[in-house]
């Protein structure tokens, strides 16, 4: 075996959880960073920056894949939640990983991996659920990677979801995002259901000890009693005072919480969500409260899409006058992934065809002179 399959082999194991955020998502995460062998950093939500991804064009040109490491390490620098005492190289990165598979996933694995490492960690977990999408990929990159499958009501969840600007402002719409979603993890249960946990959500809220015992067995670390007092963590006190949509991080599960939905929600709405989600409320356990018999069309899902844009853009201007830090932080990643784009689009009309690139190989530390 060489020295670099020795070093592999050393490296943490990757996590993925999935597959929707808003279901408590950061409770978990937070609650199993006690434990030094466990390391989840806040999440880059790469499902952002996939729609970009096909802009670079062909990752066997150098060039190209050079490139896309760059965006990715400026898209973990504007993320709202830094990764302590972590900066990352492209120039280094790109060398280390330039005969390797070319992936964003690869790339966004190595920043997560080596994070992981200086930890000390034997479990890295990336908590991007809407990664799940892509988990043939990251299967393929990562044979012994895990899947941490985190249930939440769908009417619960939804509620949630409504109200936070990374998703719509619509019950109709994001119940589909909630199935597909599902869709995405169900399929990959099917496939590889020792690689995967599942758990719901209101299991935790009702007994977070045996939750955290499970995920902490199915891992391969020790539970640690302390992870079941998440007020002694200075992450989750950092970042519920970032965000409203984090503000109960730093507190314990409420059990009531878990049919708050039910003020949050019209009928209309619960029927709505009922209807698409009823195969996995039935696989889950969730009882129906309506008949799930609501009459969904494209015409009504293209009337939710208007509704939830001029929503989204109120929104928008509601987060800047009650909260601008977590206004500007949000703005300065949208700003960033939008001018990616422009600068790939640009680059695209002028680009000319022909074999791909190679660069020379740096052989000794990268040094920049002026």
């Amino acid at each position: 075996m060489d020295s670099k399959t020795v070093a592999e082999n050393k490296r943490p194991r990757p996590l993925l959880m999935m597959p929707l955020r808003r279901c408590g998502s950061h409770a978990l995460r937070l609650r199993m960073n006690f434990n030094p062998e466990f390391y989840s950093p806040y999440p880059l939500h790469i499902v952002d920056f996939m729609p970009l991804v096909p802009l670079y064009g062909d990752l066997a040109d150098d060039r190209a894949y050079f490139r896309l490491v760059v965006d990715v390490v400026g898209l973990q620098a504007v993320s709202m939640v830094k990764w302590p005492d972590m900066v990352f190289d492209p120039v280094e990165i790109f060398e280390q990983l330039r005969h390797e598979p070319r992936s964003v996933h690869r790339i966004v694995w190595e920043l997560l991996l080596r994070s992981g490492e200086r930890a000390g960690a034997k479990i890295v977990m990336d908590k991007s659920l809407d990664s799940v999408h892509y988990a043939d990929e990251l299967m393929r990159l990562f044979p012994d990677m895990l899947f941490l499958n985190v249930v939440r009501d769908p009417r619960g969840q939804v509620a949630s979801m409504n109200k936070a600007i990374i998703h719509d402002f619509d019950s109709t719409l994001n119940a589909r995002t909630w199935v597909q979603a599902h869709d995405a993890a169900s399929a990959l249960l099917a496939r590889h259901p020792e690689r995967a946990l599942t758990i719901r959500y209101e299991d935790f809220l009702l007994d977070q000890e045996n939750t955290l015992r499970q995920i902490c067995d199915f891992t391969g670390i020790q539970f640690l009693p302390q992870m079941l007092d998440v007020t002694h963590s200075a992450e989750a006190r950092q970042i519920s005072k970032m965000s409203a949509l984090w503000e109960s991080n730093c507190f314990a599960p409420i059990p009531a919480n878990a049919d708050k939905f039910r003020q949050q929600l019209s009928l209309d709405e619960i029927r709505a969500i009922e209807t698409q989600a009823k195969e996995y409320m039935h696989r889950y356990g969730y009882e129906l409260m309506t008949a799930a018999d609501a009459v969904l069309t494209e015409a009504s899902f293209e009337a939710a899409r208007v509704r939830s844009q001029a929503a989204r853009e109120a929104a928008w201007h509601d987060l800047e006058r009650a909260n601008f830090r977590d206004y500007v932080l949000r703005r300065a990643r949208a700003d960033y992934l939008a001018q990616v784009r422009a600068r790939l689009e640009q680059g695209a009309a002028h680009a000319r065809a022909g074999a791909p690139v190679k660069l020379d190989e740096l052989k000794e530390a990268f040094e920049v002179t002026d």
